[in-house]
């Protein structure tokens, strides 16, 4: 009797144990789905540029080269220095040159002579053949050795011309204006016209020209895209263009592209465009790299803030909101970007609502509670 007692009480007991348990399990609650910011997609006008590496040259470049040879006997200016027209640059050393000039100048004085002489002898003798006191074939030998003289003459002004070249030579003076290159030669140096490095280079940089190549297929779309029937009406219909600096900074003043080569470097497989940009305060200077930035105004694209994407193996995507606010990972096609948005064609449609923040916590098919930002929210959410 005493057993069936035992095992009544064990059985009652665990008759309460699953009640009570159950009674708990009833009475707990599913948690409430996470509140996430999201935003409406929408299409408005966006800019992208289109960015090609750009190598500075000053609108005039001039390799300063000496005409004569010697050793170089001053240097006017400082490397770096701004120089007008007619400045002059160097002297090299003239003596030789100035003793040139005066013998020249001493032979024209004893051509001179020899030609007075030889028209005196004419002068005497064309009264003696006009009495035909003697034949005319000395008046002849007479007047061809005047000629000679007369060129002797000629040829003794020519030189002392070109003596005087070479001496005024010898001042380098600088052909336009513009800021003075390297010098790499000091006073004393022998220089002369067989010299691989010029004595300087004078760069005008109120303008400079920014050249870069576009490669073929790049070209393809651009005299697809861009209105005109020729290839000087593209150049002509493109819209002003930047200058991005080493340091990523964006050159004051906009530029125009105006000139393009006739063909392609097969070397390089591309076609080489200029760019003119002003440089009225002198910030830039040959030598110097950047790239020129061609703007493109796309409309019908859906702007997309690149917080609010993730990335899976070089692929861009968004959680999208569908029924029943549940969130579904979409894959993205980027056609351009500007500093804060990527612009999309495909794989959302306007009116479409993304995730926000927070994609680090979701997974296809999960439950969100939505908070819809607006643009405002979206522009102090954004970096700047």
């Amino acid at each position: 009797m005493r057993k069936y007692v035992v095992v009544s009480v064990i059985l009652i007991a665990a008759a309460v144990y699953f009640s009570s348990c159950n009674e708990a399990q009833g009475t707990q609650t599913a948690p409430s789905p996470q509140a996430l910011p999201v935003l409406p997609i929408n299409s408005s006008p966006a800019t992208t540029y289109l960015t090609y590496s750009a190598s500075v040259e000053g609108k005039t470049n001039v390799e300063i080269r000496p005409q004569v040879s010697g050793y170089l006997e001053k240097i006017y200016v400082e490397e770096g220095a701004y120089v007008t027209a007619g400045q002059p640059l160097f002297k090299i050393n003239d003596r030789p040159y100035d003793a040139q000039l005066h013998n020249s100048e001493a032979n024209i004085e004893a051509a001179k002579a020899n030609m007075e002489k030889a028209a005196i002898e004419v002068n005497r003798l064309q009264p003696l053949v006009q009495n035909k006191v003697i034949s005319d074939v000395q008046l002849k030998a007479a007047q061809a050795a005047y000629d000679a003289a007369k060129a002797q003459v000629s040829q003794a002004e020519a030189e002392s011309n070109n003596a005087g070249i070479n001496l005024g030579y010898t001042l380098v003076k600088a052909p336009v204006s513009g800021y003075i290159g390297r010098i790499p030669f000091k006073v004393g140096a022998l220089v002369g016209k067989g010299e691989a490095q010029p004595l300087t280079v004078v760069s005008d940089v109120k303008e400079v020209y920014a050249y870069f190549g576009m490669s073929e297929s790049d070209f393809l779309k651009f005299t697809s895209q861009v209105p005109g029937k020729s290839i000087n009406e593209k150049i002509k219909a493109l819209p002003p263009v930047e200058l991005q600096l080493a340091d990523r900074s964006i050159y004051a003043s906009k530029g125009r592209i105006e000139l393009m080569e006739g063909q392609f470097d097969r070397n390089i497989g591309a076609i080489t465009f200029r760019a003119t940009f002003p440089n009225t305060e002198g910030l830039l200077r040959s030598g110097i790299t950047g790239q020129v930035r061609i703007p493109q105004v796309n409309s019908g694209l859906l702007s997309v803030p690149q917080t609010s994407t993730y990335e899976i193996q070089d692929r861009i995507f968004v959680f999208a909101l569908g029924d029943s606010n549940k969130v579904t990972s979409k894959q993205l096609h980027i056609v351009g970007k500007t500093t804060n948005y990527y612009l999309v064609d495909k794989g959302v449609q306007a009116g479409d609502k993304i995730v926000f923040a927070g994609m680090d916590r979701l997974q296809d098919g999960a439950v969100i509670t939505p908070q819809v930002l607006s643009a405002d929210s979206v522009l102090k959410a954004m970096p700047q």
